[in-house]
């Protein structure tokens, strides 16, 4: 599959084991229901794509454009991203868990009631992002730029309200009160 042009076409649940889209062109594709498993995207151009509950589980994209692309219902299980063009992109009612973002640039994003459980954010820059309501349980938070974000009603560990830079960002009483317990106020 790799030097793939695809261009804006549809596939409809498919389903893709250890392919290789290395420096494919798939932009404009759309696609509904599909399944990529162990996928290498690296170098491929996914700008202004469409993706309806497909999964991309354990995939790599590395180096890749994802500039306009939209992800509704979809599941990124395990997928690495780094080095990629994300902005603006679209994630919405996502399954982010052990997806690998570390220095991805990803600020005034809307990732809010996205499932990022055990993520790696490691100096991820998230500055004005929307987490409202997201699950970053477990996420690697080293580093990451919050600055600015709204992160009401998200859960979040004491690791990630010690580790990640939150200047300016807007929290809920009760995660008020996690980052103060989390930095080693005793609240009485």
């Amino acid at each position: 599959m790799s030097d793939l042009s695809a261009g804006p076409v549809v596939w409809t649940r498919r389903r893709f084991v250890r392919c290789r889209f290395v420096e494919a062109d798939l932009h404009g594709l759309t696609t509904e229901g599909c399944t990529f498993d162990e996928c290498d995207f690296t170098g491929a151009d996914l700008g202004e794509s469409t993706h309806r509950g497909t999964a991309l589980r354990t995939c790599t994209v590395r180096r890749a454009t994802l500039v306009g692309a939209a992800f509704r219902g979809c599941s990124l299980l395990g997928t690495t991203l780094t080095d990629s063009r994300l902005r603006p992109v679209v994630l919405s009612d996502c399954d982010l868990t052990l997806v690998a973002l570390g220095r991805a640039d990803l600020r005034e994003t809307d990732l809010s009631g996205l499932r990022l459980r055990e993520a790696n954010l490691v100096e991820a820059d998230l500055r004005g992002c929307d987490l409202r309501g997201s699950d970053l349980t477990g996420a690697r938070m080293r580093g990451a730029r919050l600055e600015g974000a709204d992160l009401r009603g998200v859960r979040i560990d004491a690791d990630g309200l010690v580790q990640a830079g939150l200047t300016d960002a807007t929290v809920d009483p009760e995660t008020a009160l996690r980052f103060a317990a989390a930095h080693g106020l005793r609240i009485g």
